[in-house]
């Protein structure tokens, strides 16, 4: 089955390879209206694999696998089937458990380890009719933001080659990004989703912590940790979102997309400080954009020592937190390791990392004491900043840059340039530790491409619990700023 011809029936090669631009929604109600078959949308998702593997994009494809399950949608679908996602392929990052599928967690010694089950969220995929197209490669336990796996290889940004993807959920954006899957599965805990669908130009939805389920999906830190979504419009991700959750969908008009009364602001102070001007341009015209369409803008100023506040906190709890949920993951899942042979197999920097801030004895690692005042003191603190936003000052989101900067080379990694200044890599993360330090939802929306043909994204960051409001919003600004096409 590689010649995508011999599925394809009566309609034209390139008509199929068109039909690979779909967004997940599109793709859904064209197979279920029977204007195309699953198995040639799939088999024209293959060949663009096939045509792109020097991006390091998947872990493992199980091509025949894929077109099996892609044929029996069909004939769910000749048998009366309506399901959501019924035919549809999606990636899924090799953090999720996989039944019967390979799933390494970026690691060489789990390479031909096949789980016994599947997470919670690929389940409720599953059950939609959606079908795992494969498993998108990731950082080593999804530890960095840059998308290097030195078993796996680096995943390279669809629009430049020689730039990095983002990390840790890098080929699910860079699959997504690339047109071989209309969405894929990630996983957020400081802006694994988010990083990597700024730097290539997707749609990133980091759910408030735990709407989405987490079981099944390798952890890092179970206060922080976030499963989500990539995919190539906020329609898509609402689609995803209901499926996940079970909510009812949501109304909503396409043509509404004026933003009257509507509040929104932004912290220059907190992130716009160390920004590069390309990106700060970018956000400044976003902003205006918004305002054109009628909304309100407000300036806050979120106190000097924010950053700082939620560096110390997010960061702390992400390392201190990180050895006892593996511990525990790979127990409750009879996954064949332990934490002491992932440790003593993760490449030299990662490894060098973790003696530093995950063991115990690390000279970086922070005391219990230090872990329990960012839980109960710093947290709260950063929640009532927010507060001043959401609840004094009336706005339905925060918004920022991103990312601080676009994509950088990927032989300059390690210390990124930004604004003029050589600083740690973990600076990528700067604007999205915010919304994960307490579990709010966020949304990235790409703006348009720098002068190198960079993306650049737009995060929008909503209250707890506020997903549907913030998907809806997302929506309506995704028409306003109408960012160009991104074309590879």
């Amino acid at each position: 089955m590689n010649d995508i011809t011999a599925v394809s029936g009566p309609m034209a090669q390139e008509e199929f390879m068109d039909r690979s631009s779909l967004g997940l929604a599109a793709a859904a109600a064209a197979i279920r209206g029977g204007e195309i078959t699953s198995e040639a949308y799939t088999a024209a998702l293959l060949r663009r694999a096939r045509t792109l593997t020097e991006l390091n994009a998947f872990i493992a494809i199980d091509e025949a696998a894929v077109l099996e399950a892609a044929r029996d949608a069909d004939k769910a679908r000749v048998a009366g089937s309506a399901a959501p996602l019924l035919g549809v392929p999606l990636g899924v990052k090799d953090s999720y458990l996989t039944k019967g599928m390979p799933t390494s967690l970026g690691l060489d010694g789990l390479a031909h380890f096949v789980p016994r089950e599947d997470a919670d969220v690929v389940g409720a995929i599953k059950r939609a009719g959606a079908l795992v197209f494969g498993k998108n490669n990731l950082v080593e336990m999804s530890y960095g933001l840059t998308g290097h796996n030195a078993r796996y290889g680096q995943v390279k940004n669809p629009h430049v080659r020689e730039r990095v993807s983002g990390g840790s959920s890098s080929g699910s954006a860079a699959s997504v990004a690339a047109g071989i899957v209309p969405a894929s599965l990630g996983g957020d805990t400081v802006g694994s989703i988010r990083v990597p669908a700024s730097f290539c130009g997707v749609v990133g939805f980091k759910p408030t912590t735990g709407r989405w389920p987490r079981k099944g999906v390798a952890p890092i830190s179970h206060t922080l940790d976030t499963t989500g979504a990539f995919a190539r419009s906020v329609e898509d991700c609402v689609l995803l979102d209901q499926v996940v959750t079970g909510e009812e969908p949501a109304e909503f008009s396409d043509s509404d997309y004026h933003l009257k009364g509507v509040r929104l602001a932004f912290a220059p102070r907190q992130f716009l400080d160390l920004v590069d001007s390309e990106v700060e341009s970018r956000f400044r015209e976003a902003v205006r954009r918004l305002q054109h369409a009628g909304a309100e803008v407000v300036e806050l100023n979120l106190g000097d020592d924010f950053n700082a506040l939620i560096q110390t906190a997010t960061w702390g709890i992400f390392a201190h937190e990180t050895r006892g949920a593996i511990s525990e993951f790979l127990r409750h899942h009879d996954i064949p390791t332990t934490f002491e042979a992932i440790y003593e197999g993760l490449k030299p920097q990662l490894r060098q990392a973790w003696g530093h801030v995950v063991l115990p004895s690390g000279a970086g690692a922070i005391s219990a004491e230090a872990y329990q005042t960012a839980l109960n003191v710093s947290r709260p603190e950063i929640q009532h900043r927010l507060n001043a936003a959401f609840v004094a000052r009336g706005a339905l989101v925060i918004l920022q840059p991103t990312t601080p900067c676009t994509a950088p080379l990927i032989d300059e990694q390690e210390t990124v340039h930004i604004a003029g200044q050589d600083v740690s890599y973990l600076a990528l993360a700067n604007h999205t530790l915010s919304a994960s330090s307490v579990g709010l939802p966020g949304i990235s929306l790409p703006v348009g491409l720098s002068r190198a043909g960079l993306p650049i994204g737009l995060e929008l960051d909503a209250p707890v619990g506020s997903d549907r409001m913030l998907l809806a919003l997302a929506r309506k600004i995704e028409g306003v700023l109408a960012a160009e096409p991104t074309a590879i």
